[in-house]
């Protein structure tokens, strides 16, 4: 899936959550200078940042399919090589990097086995593979509320629990399946304030992924049946919401 909103309404969307989880991404990847790394599905570059932090901006590569994300993320980095492309093709040689990773990029693959090879491919002998997605099976990703209130006022609501990653062994699953070795699951969970309500609801109009594009097909008084409930959850703020994300990690070539 490619975005075609802007790297500003993604950032009011998810990057407040894919902020904080990119600084606990990376401790579980184990990112440390000295290593090269590729950041796959990259964004607006939240976790771009939070590599860079770690290791500076010299020694990371990132590709996206948006060419939105992609401007976005190479205004903020200009050192960077921010390439555009998908994860099923990616435009760089055989063994290139120490670590290939993708956050909240996985269920948005279009053959996501086909992407973890690719990712694998590019990766050093020795080299980890990992990614993480939000557990929508069990309903803790900071969006799983709306999610909940949809279902709670309308029949048939799908939300994202289906899609590759959002389960418990899915990732773990794919890595293995690609011949990584060593391959280690695990939840990584975030907190995040907000200080009211409405700083929470005002994101899901801006067309962002599978829920803003779900809610940009509803009537006005469905969508306000959808808000009223969730507000019914979470109170008027504020309020911290705790969300979830199942992670794996794997190494390239381990004989």
């Amino acid at each position: 899936m490619s975005f075609t909103v802007d790297a500003e309404a993604y950032d009011r969307f998810m990057g407040r959550y894919s902020a904080p989880l990119a600084v606990a991404f990376c401790r579980f990847v184990g990112i440390a200078r000295g290593q090269r790394v590729l950041d796959v599905g990259c964004g607006p570059g939240a976790l771009v940042a939070e590599i860079v932090r770690r290791i500076g901006d010299g020694s990371v590569a990132a590709v996206d399919p948006s060419e939105t994300f992609v401007d976005a993320a190479r205004g903020r980095f200009p050192v960077l090589d921010v390439r555009i492309g998908t994860a099923e093709s990616l435009p760089f040689p055989d063994r290139s990097f120490d670590a290939a990773c993708a956050q909240l990029a996985v269920h948005f693959m279009a053959d996501p086995a086909a992407g973890i090879a690719e990712m694998t491919r590019v990766t050093r002998p020795g080299g980890l593979v990992a990614a993480c997605v939000w557990d929508f099976e069990n309903g803790r990703a900071p969006i799983s509320t709306f999610w909940r209130a949809a279902s709670d006022v309308r029949d048939g609501v799908a939300g994202e629990a289906d899609l590759v990653g959002a389960r418990a062994g899915d990732l773990a699953g794919l890595l293995a399946a690609a011949g990584l070795g060593d391959v280690e699951e695990a939840e990584i969970t975030i907190s995040v304030e907000h200080w009211t309500f409405d700083e929470w609801w005002e994101p899901f109009t801006l067309g962002v992924g599978p829920a803003g594009a779900y809610a940009a097909t509803l009537a006005p008084r469905e969508l306000a049946a959808i808000r009223d409930r969730s507000r019914q959850v979470l109170g008027d703020g504020p309020f911290r919401l705790d969300a979830t994300a199942w992670a794996a990690r794997g190494v390239a070539d381990p004989s």
